[in-house]
């Protein structure tokens, strides 16, 4: 199979990049990870209102621009390249999929514009074990992105979708001391909670994972790709022994060995975000794949990036940091890399897994 993008496509991608470079700088990123909502406030609403990408895959009838996982995944690589620091998986990629998919017309016409336009946060929470008697809630889940920045919560388990107001009696919020201060998180404890059923639960359950996984495979596609080019621009300018050090030969063995992996997380991602925009059959063991090999891939490039920046690299106040915990993060993100290899196992295997 090929892919290749379309024009409108590539104009996306070197929108968002051009975007993401300018805006999602290295101290902007660091002064939203020392503040109370743990995201870049301003870098949101101008991503939301000035750029207009945050409904690019929400179907028009429901606010958005009628566009794919692809254009959404092209965002996504765009945004993980920079570590920025944005509340774009939790609330758009998670709720207001699964809300345009699955909620009421009453809710989409409350909600969608609203996250959409970035006047709302919104956070996902999913746990197989919460308990609904009727729609009352009871359960959790402790690792909640910007859950303690929400004014909103879509709650999911094995039974059903709700919407979840914050502030609703029973619902308890605490934010969590987390490794990648550029998405926090949270944890969320629902005892005997109202929550409002979403219309259609399966179909908002589908759609959030589908794209949740898909953003965090484009994310880390993004991260590997900036860590191996910020690599290889040091390499050209530390100079050891009289020559550039890109120059020798295991340095250069281990930079090409990084292009090879990242080529393939590329083909994984696209691929997943094709399948899932054409309804193919492969779509599911395409989403899985792409997430677990692109985490991989990102961290194995953040790992490498430490390591061949020497000395200045181990340093906490270098950017090889940001993306060495952006990655071990999306690792565990949405289900870690064993639980999506066995997700594609059972899908080939069947049974037989």
């Amino acid at each position: 199979m090929e892919f290749a993008l379309t024009d409108e496509q590539q104009m996306i991608a070197e929108t968002a990049r051009a975007f993401f470079s300018e805006n999602a700088t290295s101290e902007r990123t660091r002064k939203a990870m020392a503040s109370a909502t743990g995201f870049d406030a301003d870098l949101w609403q101008a991503f939301c209102t000035e750029l207009g990408l945050s409904g690019i895959a929400i179907p028009e009838h429901a606010g958005g621009a009628g566009l794919g996982l692809i254009e959404l995944a092209l965002v996504a690589e765009a945004a993980g390249a920079q570590v920025a620091a944005l509340p774009m998986l939790g609330s758009l990629a998670l709720c207001a999929q699964a809300i345009a998919a699955g909620g009421t017309d009453a809710q989409k016409a409350e909600l969608v514009p609203a996250l959409l336009s970035g006047e709302m946060i919104a956070a996902y929470v999913h746990d197989a074990a919460i308990t609904a008697d009727g729609n009352v809630l009871t359960g959790g889940d402790g690792f909640v992105a910007h859950g303690a920045a929400a004014q909103a919560f879509v709650v999911t388990s094995n039974t059903g979708a709700w919407l979840v107001r914050a502030g609703a009696p029973g619902l308890t919020v605490t934010a969590q001391t987390t490794m990648d201060q550029t998405r926090p998180l949270a944890r969320v404890a629902l005892d005997g909670v109202n929550g409002e059923p979403l219309a259609e639960a399966a179909a908002a359950i589908a759609r959030a994972h589908a794209c949740g996984f898909i953003v965090v495979a484009a994310e880390a596609l993004g991260g590997a790709q900036a860590a191996l080019d910020r690599t290889v621009a040091y390499s050209n300018e530390r100079v050891q022994f009289g020559r550039a050090i890109g120059s020798f030969q295991a340095y250069k063995h281990r930079l090409a060995d990084l292009v090879v992996e990242i080529e393939q997380a590329r083909s994984a991602v696209w691929w997943a975000a094709c399948a899932a925009d054409e309804g193919s059959d492969d779509a599911q063991l395409a989403i899985h794949a792409a997430k677990s090999f692109a985490a991989d891939t990102f961290f194995l490039c953040a790992g490498n990036m430490i390591q061949l920046h020497g000395g200045i690299g181990f340093t906490w106040e270098h950017d090889t940091h940001l993306y060495f915990k952006r990655a071990r993060a999306i690792q565990t993100a949405l289900g870690n890399g064993s639980w999506h290899r066995e997700q594609v196992a059972a899908l080939i295997l069947g049974d037989a897994a």
